[in-house]
C-alpha cells in the first residue's frame, strides 16, 4: 500500500484558471444534447460516458478495469470510456474542456476545481435532483459538506476519498521539557505554553514546530475565513490577528525554528528526524524512516491531531462531479455512484492509504484496529480525526492567494510590520484577485 498525506497521487498547483468567456453560452459538455439540455438524471441507465481521474492510472490501472468491467456487465448498453489526466495542469485541462465543450461525463475534482465549473453551470446541483439528494444518506455529513460550494447552494459531487493528516510529536522531548508525554496539545492556547516551555527548558535549541501558520491554522484557530457567499476573505478580524500575534511570540522565544520563514515540509521533516524540532504532520513513510534512520525517535514516537480550537480536525476531499450538460446523464449518475459506494470505496481505501466517505465504513476493524504495522498504527489515528472534520481552505483561495498570506505572516513574525497590518494587506490583496477572477 502506498502513503501519502493529502491523495493519492501528487497534487497539481492550486491555481484556479478562469473558465473561457463563453462556458456558460456552450451548447453542450461532455457527449452534449440539443441547446445545452442534457437527458434526464432519472432516466434509463445507458448510453456511452467518459470517466476523467486524475493521475491514478499509472499505479490502479487494473483497479480501474476491474471497476468500469462490472458495472458494464451490470447495465449492457452502457460503455464507459476512462481517460486519465496527468498531476500537472490538472485545472488547465478542466478549463479547456469546460470551454470546448468536451467536458467528461464523470469528472474527477476537488472542491476548489469543482467551484468555477459549478459557477459556470457545467456541473449537476446534486442537492436538485431527487435522485440524487437521495444519495446523500449514504455519506458521511462531514464528506457531503465537503463538496457544497459557498454561494452556490448545494453540492455539485458524490464524495470520494478523504485524506487528513496525523501529527507527530517527540515524547522524550516533550518530558525532558517537564511535559506530559502523554497529554500533547490539543488547542492552540495549549501548544503556545507547551512551545514557551519547550524553548527555555531548551536554551533555545529544541522549536516545537516548524513552520509558519497557514490558513488551515487560521481555520481550526476558529477564525472566520470568508464571508458566507464566499466573495470576500475576513481572515483580518480580531481572532486572526491574536493568531499571529501568539506566532510572533513564538517566533521570538524559540518555540518556532528559526528558519521557519523558509521552511519547505522536507526541511521541517529533516529537522524532526534530527530531534531539534518536537511536532511535525507525518505519513506511515516517515515512520518507517524513523525506524530505520532514528530508532531514538521512533521508539519515543506519538501521534495525534493538529490542534483545533473548533474541535474539528481538517480534511482532504476528493469527488466525481457530473457533467450537467451530458447526453447520457442517467448512466454518468449511476457510474459515480457505483465507483463511490461502499464496498468500492472501501475497496480502493484498502489499496491506497486514504479514507472511505461512505457512512459506516470508518467504524470496521480495519481503520480502527492497529494490527501493528506502521501503516496501521498511522491509518488507524488518522481514522479518528475524520470525524467531524472539515475542508478549512476556501474553495476560491488560490496558490497567489496562499503565498500572498506567506509573505504578510514572514512581514509580520520578522516584526516588518504589525500581526493586523499584515493580515489587513494579505486580505486587501487576495480580495482583488478575487475580484479579478
Amino acid at each position: 500500500m502506498r502513503t501519502f498525506r493529502g491523495t493519492p497521487v501528487p497534487r497539481p498547483a492550486r491555481t484556479a484558471v478562469p473558465l473561457l468567456a463563453g462556458a456558460l453560452l456552450l451548447g453542450a459538455c461532455g457527449s452534449g444534447g440539443a441547446e445545452g439540455a442534457g437527458s434526464a438524471a432519472d432516466g434509463k441507465v445507458s448510453g456511452h460516458i467518459t470517466f476523467q481521474t486524475w493521475n491514478l492510472r499509472a499505479q490502479y490501472k487494473d483497479y480501474f478495469d476491474g471497476l468500469i468491467g462490472e458495472f458494464e456487465k451490470a447495465h449492457p448498453g452502457t460503455k464507459v470510456k476512462w481517460i486519465d489526466q496527468p498531476a500537472e495542469n490538472y485545472p488547465e485541462k478542466l478549463s479547456a474542456d469546460a470551454g470546448g465543450g468536451t467536458l467528461p461525463d464523470v469528472v474527477n475534482v476537488s472542491p476548489d476545481l469543482s467551484y468555477p465549473l459549478a459557477k459556470a453551470g457545467l456541473l449537476m446541483n446534486l442537492d436538485k435532483e431527487p435522485v440524487t439528494s437521495k444519495a446523500k444518506r449514504d455519506y458521511t455529513p462531514e464528506a457531503w459538506q465537503g463538496n457544497e460550494l459557498p454561494g452556490l447552494d448545494g453540492a455539485y459531487a458524490f464524495p470520494w476519498y478523504l485524506n487528513t493528516g496525523p501529527l507527530f510529536y517527540n515524547k522524550a522531548l516533550f518530558k525532558k521539557a517537564g511535559l506530559d508525554p502523554a497529554k500533547p496539545p490539543k488547542t492552540y492556547d495549549e501548544l503556545f505554553a507547551d512551545a514557551a516551555k519547550m524553548a527555555k527548558s531548551s536554551g533555545g535549541k529544541v522549536a516545537t514546530l516548524a513552520g509558519v501558520p497557514a490558513i488551515e491554522d487560521f481555520g481550526r484557530y476558529g477564525v472566520q475565513l470568508m464571508n458566507a457567499d464566499a466573495t470576500k476573505f475576513t481572515y483580518n478580524g480580531p481572532r486572526g490577528v491574536e493568531l499571529l500575534t501568539e506566532y510572533k511570540k513564538l517566533f521570538k522565544s524559540g518555540g518556532l525554528d528559526s528558519q521557519a520563514l523558509s521552511a519547505t515540509p522536507e526541511s521541517a521533516g529533516r529537522k524532526f528526524l534530527q530531534q531539534r524540532v518536537a511536532m511535525n504532520p507525518g505519513s506511515a513513510h516517515d515512520l518507517a524512516n524513523f525506524k530505520e534512520n532514528a530508532p531514538d525517535l521512533y521508539k519515543n514516537l506519538g501521534i495525534t491531531d493538529a490542534p483545533a480550537d473548533t474541535g474539528k480536525p481538517n480534511m482532504y476531499v476528493m469527488g466525481l462531479g457530473i457533467n450537467d450538460r451530458s447526453e447520457h446523464k442517467a448512466a454518468a449518475i449511476a457510474f459515480a455512484r457505483f465507483v463511490t459506494n461502499q464496498r468500492n470505496q472501501e475497496s480502493f481505501a484498502h489499496q491506497v492509504a486514504v479514507f472511505p466517505s461512505t457512512k459506516g465504513s470508518l467504524d470496521k476493524p480495519y481503520w480502527t484496529k492497529d494490527d501493528g504495522t506502521d501503516e496501521g498504527r498511522v491509518r488507524v489515528a488518522s481514522a479518528k480525526m475524520l470525524d467531524g472534520a472539515v475542508n478549512y481552505t476556501p474553495v476560491v483561495m488560490t496558490d497567489e492567494m496562499k503565498t500572498v498570506l506567506q509573505n504578510e505572516v514572514a512581514k509580520a513574525l520578522q516584526g516588518d510590520k504589525s500581526p493586523k497590518q499584515a493580515l489587513d494587506d494579505a486580505v486587501a490583496q487576495s480580495n482583488r484577485l478575487l475580484q479579478q477572477g
